[in-house]
């Protein structure tokens, strides 16, 4: 069912979020304009219809996330070098890579002014957002890029001396001399490939409303790979994100609600601002930790895997500001990742109760024949102040033949970085999670957005 909003410009809005399978060899082609171009902004369009510019990789759903899925460890390595710089704003360093390759869902923005359509990969734990502009090599010659000599309220490049330059992930060095004119410039990573941006700003538009003066990065050149199409859009933590930037208009509220995988057409949205938010959500603290001060922590305190709640030692999921050890919600990564002993106990515990025979299927460890499923235990995380019961469609996915259900959850990456529990996307799914950046706390609440 529909909801009205009244249009005015301190009301909620929802715009359109639509599922958007992306791999290095997706483009956007080209569509019929005539009967899309007349459909307001606030339809939500299903990504196999004609009015979407995206065409996902042909084949079951199953095996496309098993091949997204395989890309998380990378995901957790870029989440990870999220580290804040410490150096002064005259030598800022190149920060690591964004090395992921998923964006999970898109969502509809206009750039400038005639608003130019650009369908955006949403993203919360990146804070710049960034498109490809006119003149960009490397870029994928089928998408509209962003032209900002057609765009009456472009406003130019930032000056490599402003405060916004130091606070741009991967911003280069500023000529020495003070006060420098040079444009801001960043270089950053991404499913592989390297990209340079300038950093500018214009108008953004989403539904109704206008941010004006937003900055954002003008992709200039691409190399080793190929980006999205039609660019990001940060929602993270940090100075440079749509929330931060947009806080007098917001006030640091947002909130989605992620369609399941297996939709055909999809109802998920994204609501900006307190109003409109639901009034009955259970929250639980919303923490800071400045070493990833762009990322969404809160406080893990348990998992039960039916009746049981796994005893873990205090030390794998507490949050440590001096570390940035913790767990995070984001929206990039595909199946939920604990650290190594956590989802070791998780995982046999949860074969203990199923007592068949286990295979493995890509990125999945757990999985069993089909039959076992009805003595699979419903999974329930704990955090602080809140329990999230989740659905089996939140904890098990099927293999594409239908003859396998798997723990759609696994291990982080082995590595020096592996202090991250990532609660993903696949365990968000058709729920409203609230995220409340000046009070600090995060809410979750069911909601059939499929």
């Amino acid at each position: 069912m529909a909801t009205k909003f009244k249009n005015t410009l301190f009301e909620k809005v929802l715009f359109t979020i639509i599922y958007f399978i992306f791999s290095t060899t997706n483009s956007t082609k080209a569509f019929d304009t005539s009967s899309c171009a007349s459909q307001p902004d606030l339809t939500i369009i299903p990504v196999y219809g004609k009015c979407s510019p995206f065409k996902p990789t042909p084949g079951p759903w199953a095996d496309t996330i098993i091949n997204m899925a395989s890309k998380d460890p990378a995901r957790l390595d870029y989440l990870a070098s999220l580290v804040a710089r410490r150096k002064p704003v005259s030598s800022a360093p190149t920060a690591s890579g964004q090395a992921f390759n998923i964006g999970g869902y898109v969502v509809r923005a206009r750039l400038g002014t005639p608003g130019q359509l650009m369908f955006m990969v949403l993203d919360t734990s990146t804070d710049e957002a960034w498109v490809p502009c006119t003149g960009c090599t490397g870029c994928q010659s089928t998408s509209s890029p962003f032209s900002p000599t057609a765009s009456a309220t472009y406003g130019g490049f930032i000056t490599c001396s402003a405060t916004k330059c130091y606070q741009a992930r991967g911003a280069q060095t500023c000529p020495a001399s003070p006060g420098s004119t040079s444009a801001c410039t960043f270089n950053q990573s991404y499913g592989g490939a390297m990209f340079s941006a300038t950093l500018v700003h214009d108008s953004i538009s989403l539904a109704r409303e206008t941010i004006s003066k937003y900055s954002f990065g003008c992709v200039n050149s691409v190399s080793g790979g190929s980006i999205p199409a039609q660019g990001l859009l940060g929602l993270g933590r940090g100075p440079l994100s749509l929330i931060s930037q947009s806080l007098s208009l917001y006030s640091g509220v947002f909130s989605y609600c992620l369609p399941s995988f297996r939709s055909y057409y999809f109802s998920g949205s994204l609501k900006l601002g307190p109003l409109g938010q639901p009034r009955r959500i259970q929250t639980t603290p919303l923490l800071r930790n400045p070493r990833r001060p762009s990322l969404y922590y809160v406080n893990l305190t348990g998992v039960s895997v039916g009746r049981v709640r796994i005893p873990l030692p205090r030390e794998f999921l507490a949050f440590n500001p001096n570390t940035g050890s913790g767990t995070i919600i984001d929206s990039g990564t595909v199946i939920t990742r604990f650290v190594q002993p956590v989802y070791n106990a998780v995982r046999d515990e949860f074969r203990r109760q199923v007592k068949g025979s286990f295979s493995s299927l890509g990125a999945f460890d757990t999985c069993f024949e089909k039959s076992y499923e009805r003595l699979a235990p419903t999974m329930k995380l704990h955090f602080e102040g809140l329990d999230l019961k989740l659905p089996f469609e939140n904890s098990l996915i099927h293999s594409s033949s239908g003859s396998l259900a798997c723990l759609a959850m696994a291990a982080a990456p082995n590595n020096v970085n592996s202090v991250l529990n990532v609660i993903a996307n696949l365990q968000q799914q058709n729920l409203r999670i609230l995220f409340d950046t000046v009070n600090n706390k995060v809410g979750i609440a069911r909601e059939l957005c499929n």
